[in-house]
């Protein structure tokens, strides 16, 4: 009933129309909205989803001539003959009111988000399952993007694994260290993740100006002692800062810093970016942390008064993460995926002793966000439809 037309009528001179819906709301469309969204063949390509009438046929002051509706559906014909013909749905789906466009926005964006700290309950999965069942690989997406990471245990002890997982999602994100990457100690290491000493906290790749959105870490073999991985909430972190020290929060918010990272792999690079390391919204909300102590740049393009500043306020932040409370440590075992937001989580890692052979073996890979949230939203629908 909450989709039934009551009444549907032209105001202020043709240019809105209000629907009175059975539920005893209302909503309101401009003439010119409705113009340009006609579903009609000739304006719009149903197989693509795509619109073909072009916005320079519109008319931006164009008047609703002559209206009619029945419970399910509105037609409008507009002065040139040409008519338009609306679902009741699809109509109230894209109310304009604040709450449902609010609604709209949760169905398409999962802006849920769970902060967590040293707390944390790892969300865990089985790999198979993941792969084989829509169920397991929709919880396994939208956990990843409400609380930011998600272990996946039962994986082979061999590499190949992250690249099915690529296959699950759609495709991986090709870098310049590859499809995918071998973390391990490396004679004359091109990365200071080949190497066996502490990473710090960081995020990966903020060299590039579009940093990959999610990581996923396979290990294949894991060093008896040391080793341990250390993750914290980033988006939590600036919100303590934030509360804690404003003009800290200010300053990385607002100070772009230069990152680089040159060498030879997949095939030879010489990358560079700016970023800010808090990255805001219009809003003001925190959405992307871009910070990596070993890629940012000796290289600092601001003016001299404003080093010292900067960083105090970035020793605050990384102070921040070190806290007990703010840190989650584990050890993950061979046959276990992490997979986690490379734009919120900061992620390092324990020492470990180097050897004569390889003792710790992780293989990495990356996707984009929209690859993600693409088969996160085709999930949903896929399940929904079997309800």
């Amino acid at each position: 009933m909450h989709c039934a037309i009551q009444k549907a009528e032209v105001l202020d001179g043709a240019h809105l129309m209000q629907i009175l819906w059975h539920d005893g709301t209302e909503s309101f469309y401009p003439a010119v909205w409705l113009r340009d969204n006609c579903q009609c063949p000739d304006c719009y390509l149903d197989s693509a989803k795509a619109r073909k009438f072009l916005v320079e046929s519109l008319d931006v002051n164009i008047g609703i001539k002559d209206l009619s509706f029945d419970r399910k559906r509105v037609l409008i014909t507009w002065p040139s003959e040409h008519t338009s013909e609306f679902e009741a749905e699809w109509l109230k789906k894209r109310c304009f009111s604040q709450q449902a466009r609010e609604k709209l926005q949760r169905e398409l964006f999962f802006p849920e988000c769970q902060y967590w700290g040293s707390e944390l309950q790892l969300p865990t999965l089985n790999f198979e399952d993941v792969l084989k069942n829509d169920e397991h690989a929709y919880k396994w997406l939208s956990s990843l993007k409400n609380v930011g990471i998600v272990r996946l245990t039962g994986a082979s002890n061999k590499r190949g694994e992250v690249l099915k997982l690529g296959k699950r999602i759609g495709f991986l994100y090709l870098t310049f260290y590859g499809h995918t990457w071998q973390v391990q100690d490396k004679i004359a290491a091109n990365n200071v993740a080949y190497t066996t000493g502490k990473l710090s906290f960081h995020t990966d790749y903020p060299a590039l100006h579009h940093p990959p959105g999610v990581q996923l870490l396979h290990c294949i073999k894991q060093t008896v002692t040391g080793g341990d991985s250390e993750i914290v909430d980033g988006f939590n972190i600036c919100r303590k800062l934030k509360e804690k020290d404003p003009r800290a929060f200010q300053i990385l918010s607002s100070t772009f810093v230069d990152f680089t990272d040159i060498g030879v792999d997949y095939c030879d690079f010489s990358v560079q970016s700016k970023h800010k390391i808090i990255e805001l919204d219009d809003k003001g909300e925190v959405v992307r942390i871009n910070f990596n102590n070993a890629t940012r740049d000796t290289v600092f393009d601001v003016p001299v008064e404003k080093v010292q500043p900067f960083y105090e306020a970035l020793k605050h932040f990384v102070d921040l993460m070190n806290c007990e409370e703010s840190k989650f440590t584990f050890k993950m075992n061979p046959g276990d995926v992490i997979t986690f937001d490379n734009w919120r989580l900061l992620h390092g890692r324990c020492s470990y002793e180097a050897g004569t052979e390889i003792s710790r073996h992780l293989e990495g890979a990356y996707a984009d966000w929209d690859v993600v949230m693409s088969r996160l939203r085709i999930l949903r629908k896929t399940l929904q439809n079997r309800n």
